[in-house]
């Protein structure tokens, strides 16, 4: 009974004053829902859906063989700071063919994350390309699949990104990992506007 207590998720409460809405994207497979449960305080929202067969001839997944599993709308997760501020997760579909949604997904947002797995640097441009055309804040988070490690350097040259976009490693499995991701991309909010709100300093602090 302990073990079970212990493992349950905070139950989902009245809405609070403020919602920071933060949105996690990347390409196919890369990892957006295991960070959104990760590190959520209540049991995600998830909309994955059996893959099949007739999906073989629509996605690419010569690098995913192993999944089973695919979200068709969005993931979502919350993060309760205090009495009045709450962080709201929302996980993109990866597909190229649920890409419509992410317009829908960005609106209102504080930041996001770009999950990318470095053996499929390719899958992450559109993600980077479409937040820099909304003007979002972002961050680019590698995710650890155990394969060769690939320099800072190299990927952030791959991608194209520019110098200012903070690019670090994580583990998505991980609650910690996924909480240093927040983090840094709160931080980089910060320093993006000259007079830092006081809502995003919030976030940081609870987090920390």
């Amino acid at each position: 009974m302990d073990s079970e207590i212990s493992d349950a998720r905070t139950p989902l409460g009245a809405s609070a004053d403020n919602g920071l809405k933060i949105v996690v994207v990347g390409g196919f497979g890369v990892g957006k829902t295991t960070l959104v449960r990760s590190v959520s305080e209540i049991r995600p929202l998830n909309t994955e859906e059996t893959m099949t067969q007739a999906g073989e001839s629509v996605d690419d997944i010569d690098q995913v063989r192993d999944k089973t599993a695919t979200t068709v709308a969005f993931d979502f997760g919350r993060i309760t700071l205090d009495a009045h501020n709450v962080l709201y997760l929302f996980g993109a579909p990866g597909q190229e063919r649920f890409w419509f949604l992410w317009d829908r997904l960005f609106s209102g947002t504080l930041g996001a994350v770009v999950l990318v797995d470095t053996r499929r640097i390719d899958d992450s441009w559109y993600a980077i390309d479409r937040l820099e055309r909304h003007g979002t804040p972002f961050v680019v988070a590698c995710n650890d699949f155990g394969g060769p490690v690939r320099a800072s350097a190299d990927v952030r040259a791959a991608l194209d990104l520019d110098p200012h976009v903070p690019l670090i490693d994580c583990d998505a499995r991980s609650r910690e990992s996924a909480k240093q991701v927040l983090i840094a991309l709160v931080q980089h909010v910060k320093q993006r506007y000259a007079d830092p709100s006081a809502a995003a300093g919030q976030v940081r602090q609870e987090l920390v």
